[in-house]
């Protein structure tokens, strides 16, 4: 039965064969009229059946007599139907093979179900349909985009307006970047894992914004801000089981609205020109009450100066007065006359007038000319300290000679020195 079936097959390989459709040369030896057209494939079935049967050691009818078949041809059957189940098997095995690259793992699930992971290198599992894997990225740092896409241009209004504690509105546009710390979690506890990463950063930058005054997040606050979105969106993926770690949080664009942001400006400006002509104030104000405070010091010291100088004078003089008053107790004469010599002493020797005595007058006076004119200055530097330089200095010398009892004047003459 294997030759007539190959002898069918023959024609339907052999296209290009000019009695292709004719029948062969065997068929026109056993005296059989050659068909017309192509093989008859009903026969050809029922040829690919028997031969099956035989193989599994049954017996299959067939045309000719040739139904029976030999027991060689048999166990020629068995052996290559064994060895293409074989080499199948084989293949089918050797796919369950797959290769782990670094930074990566592989999650294998077994009939759908989540079984285990697979660390980086080679690994093998149960072929399909039994077991599938698939190979997840955990070093990669991903990026999300909330308030504008690719580009800070490229704005998405509807998700970068948001509402301050002080009821204005902001516009915040800004980059979450994360990584993986699970990957069965991060590919069967979510669906659409992208969007919901950007959900949550939405959700927690919204929260935080509203607790928060517009210029506390426009200026100084925009790095706290930064990281308490990150805490709390770490916060709410772990609730999710998302599997991602938060790694940074970047602020991109942090303003007013574009509607407002020239009146936003002026005011801006205006706070800042508040805050310079404060700051000049309180510069001036520090140069000038220090000075103050030190004038005021100093003057307080003079004073105080003053009054010690003065108390210790006045104490100084009643001590020396009632030490005078003592001696004078005691020889008042004396004293008196002590205290007219003294007191006339301390007179004459700062004036320039020359007393003299004519009743035992002579011919020669000397008198200090040089002394007086040196005093005459002396009084006159005091008394005049800022003299024009165009305008000498002169000092009158007065001479004074009294006369007798009965009023004659013997001598009065003035000199003059320059």
């Amino acid at each position: 039965m294997r030759i007539p079936f190959l002898n069918r097959l023959r024609p339907l390989l052999s296209l290009n064969d000019p009695q292709w459709g004719r029948g062969s040369k065997g068929d026109k030896q056993d005296g059989k009229k050659p068909e017309d057209g192509p093989p008859d494939l009903d026969q050809l079935w029922r040829d690919f059946n028997q031969s099956i049967a035989r193989m599994f050691g049954k017996n299959g009818g067939g045309d000719g007599g040739n139904a029976g078949g030999s027991p060689a041809d048999s166990l020629f059957a068995k052996i290559g139907f064994g060895v293409i189940v074989a080499v199948l098997a084989f293949f089918w095995m050797i796919s369950g093979f797959f290769i782990v690259q670094e930074g990566q793992t592989g999650v294998v699930t077994t009939f759908g179900k989540y079984s285990y992971q697979t660390s980086p290198g080679f690994n093998w599992r149960w072929p399909a349909p039994i077991q599938a894997h698939e190979i997840v990225n955990v070093q990669q740092v991903r990026t999300v985009e909330v308030g504008y896409r690719n580009n800070v241009k490229n704005k998405q209004a509807k998700e970068a307006l948001m509402l301050t504690d002080d009821e204005n509105i902001i516009d915040i546009q800004f980059a979450v970047q994360y990584k993986l710390k699970d990957a069965a979690k991060w590919l069967y506890s979510n669906r659409d894992q992208e969007e919901m990463i950007r959900q949550v950063a939405e959700t927690a930058i919204r929260e935080i914004v509203g607790r928060s005054k517009m210029d506390f997040v426009l200026y100084e606050g925009r790095e706290k801000v930064a990281l308490d979105v990150n805490m709390l969106m770490q916060q709410v993926l772990d609730r999710y089981d998302s599997g991602a770690q938060i790694t940074n949080v970047t602020m991109q664009a942090v303003q007013p609205p574009e509607q407002v942001q020239a009146a936003f400006d002026d005011a801006v400006k205006a706070g800042q020109d508040k805050e310079r002509q404060k700051n000049e104030g309180q510069a001036y104000a520090n140069d000038v009450i220090p000075k103050a405070r030190g004038e005021a010091s100093r003057m307080l010291q003079d004073a105080e100066g003053y009054r010690s100088k003065v108390i210790a004078n006045a104490e100084g003089n009643a001590a020396r007065f009632k030490q005078v008053l003592v001696e004078y107790q005691k020889a008042p004469a004396v004293t008196r006359d002590r205290m007219y010599l003294e007191t006339m002493q301390q007179i004459f020797s700062s004036t320039t007038k020359l007393m003299m005595d004519t009743k035992n007058a002579n011919n020669m006076i000397y008198l200090p000319l040089d002394k007086l004119n040196s005093q005459g200055e002396n009084g006159a530097r005091t008394n005049a300290p800022a003299v024009s330089n165009s305008a000498p200095t002169d000092t009158m010398s007065t001479v004074e000679v009294r006369g007798n009892k009965d009023g004659r004047v013997r001598d009065s003459r003035d000199r003059e020195s320059r």
